[in-house]
């Protein structure tokens, strides 16, 4: 396995209550007694990174040998589908795999657990043990978590950990503890659906609607098989799954809280995308808890934007993936986080993008700069004011030493502008100096407000002269399409 340089960190572990435990790594022992239900925990003394093999040793009714240990950098990689996304569907991963031979990155994964009731220890399978890269663990392991971790190895010359607890189609809510949403009026409305849905699901009814589900869906699979066809996919059991709040924080992150970790990062916000609104108070929210649960102080937490989806709007106007980008925008005001943005690297139709490389490389400009001191473009630009000229409005953006990159088209594309009557039009935008864009249409002869990017798909094409995509943005304040509407 991989420790974390650095800082004290934390093992842990089970015997017969009142058993004393003596833990020995690195030339010094540590002594513990387990308490009344078994566990017992000690504290390492913060080590400087270490690639040299070391015995971790436990004594107590036992004696236990954990080898090979070193000391370095460890990362957490959590998410849904686009993190857990593995290397083997990336466009070049099955180069990739078969290039990695690196001992010095090692890779763990917590299996799929949805629980209400709090997890003291990962579901033991294969997976849930540390293992080398190599060309047959790298191929499983998420695309976008290994090559975030390969980069900075490299780079870095230190061993490097990843933690990988990414659930496919998960919502933010199961990330969080159930008490601590219960606890916040932001989310009543959250929780009182919950509620609701836990009754319905848990009356007679709901569990004789879901045995039915099952039988069905066995017969269906028996058919499928017979004919030599595709296997349907298993009914999804909302009580024991990705979504219901809480869920994921007890069966995945609870067990490993503690462990000494780097910094996290995120790939999510699909799931909640219809309500983008919630988004804005539940995702900071999510980075806040995590950090007071982990008790590592505000460590570092990196996401990746969503990606661009679905159709091309023929015409501008709202869309909720829009609304979700400004809410992961917003929450860069929490301490100690970034935001990649891959406004250019999605698939219109497919919600999963197979270029992860190049979504890996733009969340690692953002460590090797903010956690390791190097000096490298890592930020996105920013939109930073506008003023309103006639019908020309001006863009400045903040682009964080760098400047916008001109292009060969004689349009930079990508904006729309509304008046006092807040219909928008789509609008011609013309740089105009390092950080301006200049923004028309002649359907808006006094412009109100402008956007970029504010489309589920946008087609834009403007960029740092470091080829990193401006971040979509709005001018206006008009109300969310997702905010809830109050009752009549």
């Amino acid at each position: 396995m991989v420790l974390q340089q650095k800082q004290a960190d934390l093992i842990w572990g089970w015997d017969s209550p009142g058993t004393k435990i003596t833990v020995t790594f690195a030339g010094q022992s540590y002594a513990a007694n387990a308490g009344s239900d078994g566990r017992w925990a000690v504290t390492l003394n913060a080590q400087p990174a270490n690639a040299q093999p070391q015995t971790l040793t436990v004594e107590g009714s036992s004696r236990q040998e954990i080898q090979d240990v070193l000391i370095g950098e460890v990362w957490m990689c959590s998410g849904q589908s686009n993190m857990g996304f593995t290397l083997a569907q990336d466009w070049n991963g099955d180069l990739e795999a078969a290039a990695t031979d690196l001992p010095g990155l090692r890779l763990i994964e917590a299996p799929l657990v949805g629980t209400q009731e709090l997890q003291n220890d990962l579901k033991p399978e294969e997976k849930s043990h540390w293992r080398l890269a190599t060309p047959a663990t790298a191929i499983h392991f998420s695309a976008v978590g290994f090559l975030y971790g390969r980069y900075l190895h490299q780079i870095l010359h230190v061993p490097f950990g990843l933690i990988n607890n990414a659930w496919g189609g998960s919502s933010a809510e199961a990330w969080v503890r159930r008490a601590t949403l219960e606890q916040d009026p932001r989310f009543k409305l959250l929780i009182d659906s919950t509620v609701k849905q836990e009754a319905a699901l848990q009356s007679a009814q709901g569990k004789a609607d879901f045995a039915q589900k099952l039988t069905d869906w066995q017969a269906a699979v028996d058919k499928a098989k017979a004919e030599n066809k595709p296997l349907p996919g298993r009914p999804e059991d909302w009580l024991a799954g990705q979504h219901r709040p809480g869920n994921i924080f007890a069966g995945m992150v609870y067990p490993t809280l503690g462990y000494g970790i780097k910094g996290v990062i995120w790939y999510q916000g699909e799931s909640n995308a219809d309500r983008a609104f919630e988004y804005k108070s539940l995702f900071p929210f999510m980075i806040e808890q995590w950090r007071k649960e982990q008790g590592q102080g505000d460590f570092s937490f990196y996401w990746v934007q969503l990606a661009n989806f679905k159709a091309e709007a023929l015409t501008p106007g709202d869309s909720s993936w829009a609304e979700l980008r400004e809410a992961q925008t917003q929450t860069m005001k929490v301490p100690n986080t970034g935001q990649a943005v891959i406004i250019d690297l999605g698939e219109g139709k497919d919600i999963h993008p197979r270029n992860k490389h190049d979504v890996a490389a733009r969340l690692v400009r953002w460590a090797l700069v903010k956690d390791y001191g190097m000096k490298l473009p890592y930020r996105s630009p920013e939109f930073k004011s506008i003023a309103i000229e006639g019908n020309k409005a001006t863009i400045t953006l903040d682009t964080f030493g760098s400047s916008l990159r001109p292009f060969d088209v004689a349009e930079a594309r990508g904006f729309s502008i509304c008046g006092a009557d807040h219909v928008w039009h789509w609008a011609k935008g013309k740089i105009v100096g390092k950080e301006q864009v200049e923004v028309s249409s002649d359907d808006v002869p006094a412009p109100l407000a402008v956007r970029y990017g504010w489309a589920d798909n946008p087609v834009l094409n403007l960029f740092s002269n470091d080829g990193l995509p401006v971040t979509p943005f709005r001018t206006d304040d008009f109300p969310m399409t997702t905010e809830p509407k109050p009752k009549s």
